[in-house]
């Protein structure tokens, strides 16, 4: 029986959501009290008052080369790796919960991450991608990831975005690197077209949480506002799938030495007869 305040019963229409849409909002997933101590820990990572090695700090947008303060997106990758205290927080346990509802037992947190867009950060961009295609090829491809906010979030201030349905397609959509070719650039587009497909924003309350797919297109804008778009995100693997990633030598992290074949590179490679 999980702890008393690791408890979220899902109701029968936010069940049928995720399954429908492939993502859903769960309002007041934490409250102000439970938030406070992760916002601390948060900063810590953002201010450097904690040790990250190499690229596990780095500008999302995919840019290693611009200085710290003019980074669009701060990213810290595997935050309880470098404090390890942030693990087994009430997050970590609602959020395992809520997996345990969406896709059964044997789930375990395969990858957690901080993801800031300071005020006035036009080109905070997150281009439209699937999570999956970005992923080594493994037999069970089950993923419930969690995106926690720790502001008021709007488009104004970069607020994810979602194509309803997409994790039904049968084959993830073609993705493109962002200027030409990926020595350049890391980032992959995917494809999106806004008369076509079903696009919703999303508008969240400090403390709530998305939940998506692991095939669900999404992205989201720069933030334009004053504000400050503060996410700290969690993914849910089976314990299998987590196991086949790291004996690949595949931890998640921007320091990772490894090349693996991910599902959109396996799709590619079909496409092109090789």
């Amino acid at each position: 029986m999980p702890e008393a305040d690791a408890r979220y019963p899902l109701r029968a229409d936010q069940l049928e959501a995720f399954h429908r849409d492939g993502w859903m909002t769960l309002h007041g997933f934490l409250d102000e009290a439970e938030l406070l101590p992760l916002e601390q820990a948060y900063m810590r990572l953002l201010r450097r008052e904690v040790p990250v090695r190499g690229r596990d700090y780095c500008d999302m947008t995919g840019d290693y080369t611009r200085p710290i303060e003019q980074y669009e997106i701060l990213n810290v990758m595997l935050p309880r790796v470098y404090l390890p205290e942030l693990g087994g927080n009430v997050y970590e346990r609602r959020a395992a919960d809520v997996t345990r509802q969406l896709l059964g037992d044997g789930f375990a947190i395969d990858y957690d991450q901080l993801v800031a867009k300071p005020p006035g950060r036009s080109g905070a961009v997150f281009h439209w991608h699937q999570d999956l295609g970005y992923w080594p090829i493994t037999e069970d491809t089950r993923t419930a990831t969690f995106w926690l906010a720790l502001d008021d979030i709007a488009d104004d201030n970069g607020g994810v975005r979602f194509v309803d349905g997409s994790h039904r397609e049968p084959a993830l959509r073609e993705h493109l690197p962002l200027q030409g070719d990926r020595d350049s650039n890391h980032t992959l587009m995917a494809q999106v077209d806004p008369d076509v497909d079903r696009i919703r924003s999303t508008v969240m309350k400090r403390g709530s949480v998305t939940v998506h797919h692991e095939r669900t297109v999404h992205g989201s804008s720069g933030n334009i506002s004053a504000r400050w778009r503060r996410g700290y995100v969690l993914a849910f693997r089976h314990e299998s799938t987590i196991a086949a990633e790291r004996a690949l030598g595949f931890t998640h992290s921007h320091n990772d030495d490894v090349q693996v074949l991910t599902m959109i590179g396996e799709q590619t490679r079909r496409r092109e007869g090789r």
